[in-house]
């Protein structure tokens, strides 16, 4: 079971990447009508909260600045953000290097217990899957942002 959710991070997040890969730094910065945020933020979303659930950022994890909760964490948006905000590409540099991370966490983890249950979720490797359940979500948001923005 844990090489099938080891290799769905994989195709997943490369889908993710190959959609980051072909939007524009203008259309990154786009927030289109009804939606709640920019798919430069969706992109920072994805790897803050990816960090959060699979590496017990921002306590146990040094690899994203902490500065990132305040800029992408749930409840943030664009238009609160100040100070130095991370480019597209440093967060797209920045999620290749965590799939790395997530491709080293030991097989025998998944089967942990958490401390306690995260939205009915009572084991890291169900709370592996909300992760990608979470990533798949916004590489929805973004696909659809982004046939609604016209350069």
């Amino acid at each position: 079971m844990s090489e099938l959710l080891f290799k769905q991070f994989e195709m997943t997040r490369g889908f993710f990447l190959k959609e980051v890969a072909a939007i524009s730094a203008q259309q990154a910065s786009v927030q289109p009508e009804d939606f709640n945020n920019t798919i430069h933020w969706h992109i920072g979303h994805v790897l803050t909260v990816t960090e959060q659930f699979l590496m017990g950022y921002p306590q146990k994890s040094i690899h994203l600045p902490t500065n990132y909760i305040e800029l992408f964490g749930n409840g943030t948006r664009p238009a609160d953000w100040s100070g130095d905000v991370p480019s597209v590409e440093v967060l797209a540099g920045q999620l290749k290097e965590q799939l790395g991370r997530i491709k080293e966490i030991p097989a025998a983890l998944l089967d942990q217990q958490l401390k306690k249950p995260f939205l009915g979720l009572e084991t890291f490797g169900e709370l592996a899957n909300m992760a990608l359940f979470h990533e798949s979500y916004h590489l929805g948001q973004i696909h659809a942002m982004k046939k609604l923005i016209k350069e």
